[in-house]
């Protein structure tokens, strides 16, 4: 039985709170809801058939119902989940996407997850469905997605980048130890991904240093393990990619104390909290 209809037809959102430790893998699986999944600090990554998302503290990835994926942690992560029954609007994303969280929208994940699941058929949670569907309609989406390519020979290449992402060889001899010229992996990347080699391999990069600032290691050590010659050239591709500094984008909007649940063994999340 779908959890639609295990909860009753007039419940519209659920949530689901816990604080995972650093490392802890969600397996692949699927859901019969849309899920907002915001983390309120540590880092979250959110893997797909057709790519990964990093999701970084106060931001958030959406999550349509029936799509495959898997999540796993850096550094201790606090998840709040918002689930949405599929189809309750269908301006909703139909795609995954990472998103900013504005502070009303916070406010508002916090209030549904104290209250728990929300029933249409009581007025006052009416309203409150209401007004987070409005708010989820109108979310900016990030850039903090990368897409693979499905050519076995990019693959190769994007495997290889993934595992070492300070690489610093040329794509011409990437390419060649992969049985490809440089000008096929560069056409296949455009092809596959929307983006050129040069910069599929920068937003890898910016999204592997997210994981690593999450887990406490300094600007410089991020630049030096991510090929870069000094912490300033750094900071300014990721000022340019993400329009402020490392250690700007990693400081909370407000601290907020209900946020901070003990870690705990989450089991298997469902939307049944």
């Amino acid at each position: 039985m779908s959890k639609s209809r295990q909860a009753g037809d007039s419940i519209k959102i659920r949530t689901f709170a816990v604080t995972f430790n650093s490392g802890w893998i969600i397996p692949p699986h699927s859901d019969d809801w849309d899920q907002l999944i915001y983390a309120t600090r540590g880092v979250m990554s959110v893997h797909t058939n057709s790519g990964s998302w990093v999701v970084p503290g106060h931001r958030a990835v959406w999550v349509p119902a029936r799509i495959h994926y898997s999540v796993d942690m850096s550094g201790i992560v606090s998840m709040r989940t918002l689930y949405v029954a599929a189809g309750l609007s269908p301006s909703l994303p139909r795609t995954c996407c990472t998103v900013n969280v504005s502070p009303l929208l916070r406010e508002l994940i916090l209030h549904a997850v104290r209250l728990g699941p929300l029933d249409a058929k009581i007025p006052s949670q009416s309203h409150l469905i209401s007004v987070i569907v409005d708010q989820l309609r109108i979310l900016p989406a990030i850039p903090l997605q990368i897409s693979m390519p499905v050519d076995a020979r990019a693959q190769r290449v994007a495997k290889m980048l993934r595992e070492d992402p300070g690489d610093e060889r040329p794509l011409a001899q990437i390419a060649k130890c992969n049985g490809a010229s440089a000008r096929t992996i560069e056409r296949i990347f455009r092809a596959e991904t929307q983006m050129s080699f040069g910069r599929w391999r920068q937003r890898l990069r910016i999204l592997h240093s997210l994981k690593l600032l999450a887990l406490g290691e300094s600007v410089t050590e991020v630049a030096l393990e991510l090929g870069y010659k000094s912490p300033s050239a750094f900071i300014a591709m990721f000022k340019g990619e993400l329009g402020t500094t490392p250690g700007s984008y990693f400081h909370p909007p407000r601290a907020d104390a209900t946020f901070n649940a003990p870690i705990r063994d989450p089991g298997s999340p469902s939307a049944g909290s």
